[in-house]
């Protein structure tokens, strides 16, 4: 998350979203329209607030973080690209399904993303069907061991007005 160009951009409604649904999205089929209960607004605010605040950079996405292996395969993986061309290619990548995200790296192999699927036969299936695709080898990493990374952080350069 990066900080805004000006802090004028957020009003307090935004800084208790921000802050207080992080690690907390209600699990519920309108899990927007449960925050905006609890903030005093509607359901179409809630999302259009959101929507806003990824324009603006404050968030680059909203969604579930899990753990794979318990959902099915992943596996990170990459190909060496020619420089010039590597958002072009990033968007072939995309395109092939299981793909959840995709980044340049500084090396030989200078795109890397992960690749997820309901199961090891599938995951492997999708990344010849990959590889395939673009004509170059994948290099492809399974995890050895899995380490759990907390996401959410508190955001010090708000000062919550009280509610």
């Amino acid at each position: 998350m990066s900080r805004p160009d000006t802090d004028h951009d957020l009003d307090a409604l935004d800084r208790r979203l921000l802050d207080g649904y992080q690690r907390s999205l209600p699990l519920c089929a309108r899990p927007y329209a449960r925050v905006a209960e609890r903030l005093g607004l509607d359901e179409a605010e809630v999302i259009a607030r959101l929507e806003r605040l990824q324009a603006l950079g404050v968030i680059g996405r909203v969604g579930p973080v899990f753990d794979h292996a318990r959902a099915g395969a992943s596996l990170l993986a990459a190909v060496a690209v020619p420089p010039a061309e590597r958002d072009a290619w990033a968007e072939r990548v995309n395109r092939a399904p299981g793909v959840n995200h995709n980044y340049a790296r500084d090396h030989h192999y200078n795109l890397w993303f992960v690749m997820t699927a309901p199961d090891e036969g599938c995951l492997a299936a999708r990344l010849d069907a990959l590889e395939a695709e673009l004509g170059r080898p994948l290099l492809r990493l399974p995890m050895q061991e899995g380490y759990h990374i907390d996401l959410a952080f508190p955001i010090p350069w708000f000062e919550l007005e009280a509610s």
